[in-house]
């Protein structure tokens, strides 16, 4: 599990923590704020006169209303990116890291518009009567140019139809339950296969039901679980209101310098906290993955650029109101830098070969450039002394990028282990279980800082159950996405067979390593988002056209209504 993790790690150096990756999310969304000349501003107050379905028409086709897309897309993209991912952004990149999230959603505002509209504009009907879109079918009927003559991407809407149905796994579905899991055993000791098992039931039985019976479902979940999640958040911001001004200064006083060490937390570097915050911002809204223009194009509505305008909602909803809240939960209750006793994930366990103390500023100068990627490390080799669960040779421990205290080691019947481990490279090789005090991160975290409120030790209750509702509904949409790309590739009949798989998967992945899980989001989350935001690049002057028409034709059926143009 360990050589696997290495290898995701590796693989993502080219995808998602690559040099050219934030730069084209960004610069893609920044374009078209630019080219279209802010739509996520000068269109906010429509779109919300649109989402209450203001100017509907009873002929339009479709599956869903405005507001059951949203709902739809919008439990798709509320999920762990907001509990999980956010409190990962910061520990991974510090406070800064959260700025970075709600950049990527004022830009990733735009880009949700974009890529909805021409989405919905090549939509089609399939066999059984139903919509189905996506970027697969704006890259397969799109009018794509070169040097004046016309070319197909067919064969890139294909691989997004493929990177759709891995990521369906990777961001939907493994990371959804793992956290749910994790968070109903810490919080009522419920055992993950159990959890595992009995919501791998009703996600099957909601899915076989369809996009109508996803929709009822989560226009109704959605308002509900944000509801019970902004209650707790603001239970803990409040009591900690003297921390409140502090946290915000955080989020913005490093952003050119880095974050410094505080705590446990051992600093991150500007860079570091960059690619950290795009990429969980990216995560938390998907704007330019091109998940969120399948659940739309169900949408009952013959302008596509109306339901561009829906989307607009998205990142204001789930990043820029959502995640905000959640970031200054962890920081006002000060738990993202503070060491909690936990269980050491081994794919996150190092082990070095000396001591190193963060009392000595030399070495949390190495530290915090091995932890940025700078510089290697020496890392221990050989075996390790183990007396009554203690470790005996004068060395240290990295987990959860900070130095592990009051270490102990218990074999798998929770006895202290005695013994010799054999360590190569750092990485522990027998099958043993570790605990101690370190940073944790993910929902942990962020259940950690729901106890720091008025609700006391009760507080994360509220995040489990917010938790399983989020987690849960986006395992549900992101199925959807997943059948549509399979019934793109396959067809109809392929959609059973990946809705079984779906399932087990589920189950499977809420008792396995965390940090393996999340390691695999990230690749899968690139794999559709490079091809999707090149195609929407290619389609600029397509998309600026299809908007003006869009209000030309707007102001002839509503010539009383005020329109932004």
């Amino acid at each position: 599990m360990q050589q696997f993790n290495e290898f995701l790690i590796y693989i993502d150096q080219f995808l998602g923590s690559a040099f050219y990756f934030v730069p084209l999310l960004l610069g893609t969304g920044l374009f078209f704020t630019i080219y279209l000349r802010f739509p996520q501003i000068r269109y906010f107050n429509f779109a919300l006169k649109v989402v209450r379905g203001k100017f509907d028409k009873k002929d339009d086709e479709g599956d869903t209303s405005h507001f059951q897309a949203l709902t739809t897309a919008l439990s798709g993209t509320v999920g762990t990116g907001n509990i999980a991912g956010v409190a990962f952004a910061i520990h991974l990149g510090g406070p800064a890291a959260l700025f970075w999230m709600l950049v990527t959603a004022m830009v990733g505002m735009t880009t949700k518009f974009v890529e909805v509209t021409l989405s919905h504009k090549y939509r089609e009907k399939i066999s059984d009567g139903t919509m189905s879109g996506g970027p697969m079918y704006f890259m397969k009927n799109g009018d794509f140019r070169l040097f004046g003559n016309k070319v197909s991407l067919k064969w890139v809407g294909i691989l997004f139809a493929f990177a759709t149905v891995l990521s369906s796994f990777g961001t939907g579905n493994l990371p959804q339950i793992n956290s749910i899991s994790n968070s109903m055993l810490a919080s009522f000791g419920i055992h993950k296969m159990i959890t595992g098992g009995v919501l791998a039931i009703l996600l099957g039985a909601v899915i076989i039901g369809g996009i109508k019976r996803i929709a009822k479902i989560t226009e109704k979940l959605v308002p509900f679980m944000a509801v019970i999640y902004i209650f707790g958040a603001f239970s803990v911001i409040i009591f900690n209101y003297e921390n409140i001004i502090p946290s915000f200064i955080s989020i913005f006083s490093e952003l050119f310098s880095g974050s410094a060490a505080v705590g446990g937390f051992l600093g991150a570097s500007v860079s570091y906290a960059i690619s950290r915050g795009v990429n969980r911002g990216l995560y938390s809204n998907e704007a330019g993955q091109g998940s969120a223009p399948i659940a739309h194009a169900s949408a009952k509505t013959n302008e596509p650029v109306s339901e561009g305008l829906v989307a607009i909602l998205e990142p204001f909803i789930d990043t820029i109101i959502i995640c905000t809240i959640t970031g200054l939960v962890l920081l006002s209750s000060g738990v993202w830098s503070e060491k909690h006793q936990n269980t050491f994930a081994q794919a996150d366990l190092v082990l070095l070969d000396r001591l190193y103390l963060e009392e000595d500023q030399d070495d949390v100068k190495i530290l915090f450039d091995y932890l940025n990627g700078n510089n290697s490390i020496n890392k221990f080799n050989g075996q390790v002394n183990v007396e009554n669960g203690t470790l005996l040779n004068n060395i240290s421990i990295i987990h959860a990028r900070s130095i592990a205290e009051d270490v102990i080691i218990y074999d798998n019947s929770m006895n202290r282990f005695t013994g010799k481990m054999n360590i190569i490279d750092g990485k522990l090789q027998e099958n043993l279980i570790v605990e101690g005090k370190s940073l944790v991160h993910s929902a942990p975290l962020t259940a950690l800082a729901f106890d720091k409120g008025f609700l006391g030790n009760y507080g994360n209750y509220i995040v489990s159950i917010g938790l399983l509702l989020f987690a849960f509904s986006t395992a549900i949409a992101w199925s959807y996405y997943g059948d549509r790309a399979m019934t793109y590739l396959f067809g109809a009949g392929s959609v059973v067979y990946y809705r079984i798989v779906y399932v087990i998967g589920f189950f499977i992945a809420s008792f396995a390593d965390t940090t393996v899980i999340w390691n695999v989001s990230l690749i899968t989350i690139a794999l559709m988002t490079v091809p999707n935001l090149i195609g929407l690049l290619w389609l600029r002057k397509e998309v600026k056209s299809t908007v003006k028409d869009y209000w030309v034709n707007f102001k002839k059926e509503w010539p009383n209504e005020r329109t932004p143009e």
